[in-house]
């Protein structure tokens, strides 16, 4: 093809649109940011309440609440209730997030397990070696399960609101490290601090779980069946004497998530087209199973209930164990307490140490073929933050301990959490201090990342724009008639105006089933390209959307001073046909099905695409690719060639 490249170019226009596209990730970061606040102020609420009215707040939460069928059910206070009710969906979609990550995430690619593995069991020997020290030869050594997890969503949510200036990616990091803790407290949780264990109920829940495996392996998708047996196996664990909150981990560990194929997204138009045709309601229930069939069940329950779990769920959990009534003899006593001291230095020391130490261990001894996907400086936040322990820690403290040594226990929880947030907050700033280069190296490392590309840049077939040797390339899989991409295309020239350190590639991936002369603009484009001229036909294409017809192409054509009956015979023999069609087929290999999709660096962007977001993505891209040192492979999609 003759027109390859185009540089050096400079557009006036710019766009005003903004569109805030949701993306699982981004939703997640928003939901642990905003849930982390009303968490914090659930927790004062409770503090406040517990001081002001303790008889009210203990009497609240001492109510009592059964549920009963015929001669059986359950009697239990109202903080059991929420303890290990509510947060069995609590740990649900901490196992959802854990299945989200080991499918799409860092991951998928199970040589990186190892590493935040090994960091989440030094997170939890640390401190429970720790805070045994402490408590030696005292029964209260019997709580060293309470140091040993850190709270997902508050971790996540400080993380967000003190470390801004640490990288986003630091965050799939510790959410992989805490799930480690999360599972081990929760084996923990169900073979140390659960009461006496009744084998019938116990052997009964195993055989509901059984169950829950063979409905997966015949590929069932209905909600109300994994409910239903969900409860039941809930309902047996806690007649058992186990802490029934394991299954909800369980369950979501199992529910698989994937992106949507191109296959199911047809077939979810097709029914929906049929649906715009005859408008019936047997044909919208059809509509609707469709379009919830093209999206993976882990998604469609995280959106269902993360905001459920981080805005009631966690707070409500907050309000019912984090009160405590506080007074400076108490303060006196609880300080000088080896339960409160073990606490407070097994989160604020020991968090730190075993994460931060575990990591460079491992990645010392694998000689760095394993180490973490980010600096130091951001694995130290990390491990920082990790010192808030809040919810699981409060649930094992309330396992553990009653009356005085209870509040003892809560209040080393909850001076851990604000020493970790205000330890967060100061390596952050600290971290801001260092020069420029430092900076980077410190926050972004020199690991290798995984590339979502599955088809290397070809200069030979590809179509870019701006410098070859750019350190960064954004690639688009485009659709010419899509009216996203349409929205998208003033911000990619934005982009490539206000910067020099750019290639833009394009590549095809019409959706025939929605928009039917997307293909055949796609040819023109390629057509046009014969002649030299596939930038200025994809310029007009974009400018003319509504007018993508035979007819429409060819008068492009004209307007352009292209040979035209080159151009009308290159569409009539379907030309471009074939480089559409690797367009595609790469798109499918690297998980594409929707547009627009953009990758940077071979990495896939799930942000938005305004200007802001993706120069923010390609500041990221740039640092990276600056600070890798000699002879490490680069990150460039076409370093494979």
């Amino acid at each position: 093809m003759a027109e390859r490249q185009v540089s050096g170019r400079t557009f006036a226009e710019r766009t005003a649109w903004a569109r805030n596209v949701r993306t699982p990730l981004r939703a997640f970061l928003r939901t642990e940011t905003g849930g982390a606040v009303v968490l914090l102020a659930a927790a004062v609420l409770a503090l406040v309440w517990a001081n002001v009215q303790p008889a009210s707040y203990e009497a609240v939460w001492a109510t009592r609440l059964s549920v009963r069928v015929g001669d059986h059910g359950l009697s239990e206070n109202l903080r059991w209730w929420v303890n290990s009710g509510l947060m069995t969906l609590f740990f649900f979609v901490v196992g959802l997030e854990a299945r989200r990550e080991i499918d799409l995430g860092e991951l998928r690619d199970r040589r990186r397990l190892a590493l935040p593995l090994a960091a989440g069991l030094g997170g939890m020997l640390v401190p429970a070696a720790i805070f045994l020290a402490v408590n030696a030869g005292r029964p209260s050594a019997h709580g060293w399960g309470v140091v040993i997890s850190t709270d997902t969503a508050f971790a996540l949510g400080i993380l967000a609101l003190a470390g801004h200036r640490l990288p986003a990616r630091l965050r799939t990091y510790l959410l992989t490290v805490s799930v480690v803790d999360d599972l081990v407290a929760l084996v923990v949780i169900a073979t140390v601090y659960s009461g006496k264990v009744t084998v019938a109920p116990l052997l009964v829940a195993l055989g509901v779980f059984c169950v829950v495996l063979l409905v997966r392996a015949a590929g069932v998708r209905l909600g109300l069946v994994y409910a239903l047996l969900g409860a039941a196996a809930w309902v047996a664990l806690s007649l058992s004497g186990v802490d029934p909150v394991v299954i909800g981990l369980a369950i979501g560990m199992l529910t698989f998530a994937y992106p949507a194929a191109r296959g199911d997204l047809e077939r979810a138009s097709e029914v929906f087209r049929l649906f715009r045709e005859q408008p019936t309601p047997e044909l919208a229930r059809s509509a609707q199973t469709g379009v919830a069939a093209a999206l993976s069940p882990n998604e469609l329950l995280q959106q269902r209930f993360h905001p459920w779990t981080s805005y009631v769920i966690v707070p409500l959990f907050a309000l019912a164990n984090a009160g405590i009534t506080i007074s400076p003899g108490f303060l006196a006593r609880a300080y000088t307490a080896p339960i409160t001291l073990g606490i407070l230095f097994g989160y604020a020391l020991g968090k730190p140490l075993g994460i931060l130490g575990l990591s460079w261990l491992v990645t010392r001894l694998s000689r760095g073929r394993l180490r973490p996907p980010v600096g130091w400086a951001a694995v130290a936040g990390g491990a920082t933050v990790a010192g808030i322990g809040f919810t699981v820690a409060l649930l094992v403290a309330s396992l553990s301990f009653t009356g005085e040594q209870l509040q003892e226990a809560k209040l080393g929880i909850l001076s851990a959490a604000v020493v970790a947030s205000a330890g967060t907050w100061v390596l952050s700033w600290v971290t801001g201090l260092l020069p420029s280069h430092r900076r980077t190296r410190a926050l972004l490392g020199t690991g290798e990342t995984l590339v979502d590309l599955a088809a290397p840049v070809d200069p030979n077939s590809d179509h870019s724009r701006g410098p070859e040797n750019a350190p960064v390339t954004v690639i688009e899989y485009g659709d010419f008639q899509c009216s996203y991409c349409g929205q998208a295309e003033p911000v990619i020239r934005d982009l490539l105006a206000c910067r020099g350190d750019v290639r833009y590639v394009w590549r095809h991936l019409p959706l025939s089933d929605v928009h039917p002369y997307a293909q055949l603009a796609a040819e023109a484009a390629e057509a046009a390209a014969e002649q030299g001229a596939f930038w200025p036909m994809y310029d007009l294409l974009f400018a003319h959307q509504d007018t993508l017809r035979p007819g429409d192409l060819v008068h492009h054509a004209e307007e352009l001073g292209l040979d035209v009956d080159r151009f009308r015979e290159d569409l009539r023999r379907h030309t471009g046909a074939a480089q559409v069609a690797a367009d595609v087929e790469s798109a499918d290999l690297s998980g594409v099905s929707g547009t627009p999709t953009f990758f940077v660096n071979g990495r896939r962007h799930y942000g938005a695409y305004d200007i802001a977001t993706l120069s923010a993505a390609v500041d990221t891209a740039h640092k990276r690719a600056v600070s890798a040192p000699a002879g490490r492979p680069s990150a460039r999609p076409d370093a494979a060639r």
